[in-house]
């Protein structure tokens, strides 16, 4: 099955998609935009040619389990997404995974302004991996 990992945030979404046989996640793009409507529009236009049949959406636990405004925000948001597109949209924890995408882009020394471009979707690419593994 095709699914495309949502990291969503308030100034940049990163996208990322795995083939259909679930093996490889792959990053799409980032976008850049604030109005959550936008996103969700362009979301659409980033996930038409690649025919998703399903989204995951990264939410930002607390380090504890529980779910604060963060987490609020990307549930609301998920749901807004599955009634715009009409493509089952799963929650997904992903707490660290930008830390960890930090980390990643830090040993290959990606630094600065293209760090800030990419690492968005180096985390849903890490939000769609944990995912995938949960599913084999």
């Amino acid at each position: 099955m095709v699914i495309l990992a949502v990291d969503f945030g308030d100034a940049r979404t990163g996208l990322a998609v795995c083939d259909k046989t679930e093996l490889l996640a792959s990053p799409v793009t980032v976008i850049h935009e604030r109005y959550v409507p936008n996103v969700i529009e362009k979301i659409k236009a980033a996930a038409q040619p690649l025919h998703p049949e399903q989204f995951v959406v990264g939410l930002p636990k607390n380090m504890d389990g529980s779910c604060g405004d963060r987490a609020q925000k990307c549930a609301a948001f998920a749901k807004e997404l599955e009634e715009k597109t009409g493509i089952e949209t799963v929650l997904w924890d992903e707490r660290l995974t930008t830390v960890a995408a930090h980390r990643a882009l830090s040993e290959v020394n990606v630094r600065g302004k293209k760090r800030k471009n990419v690492v968005d979707a180096v985390a849903a690419v890490m939000i769609l991996e944990d995912y995938l593994r949960s599913r084999h």
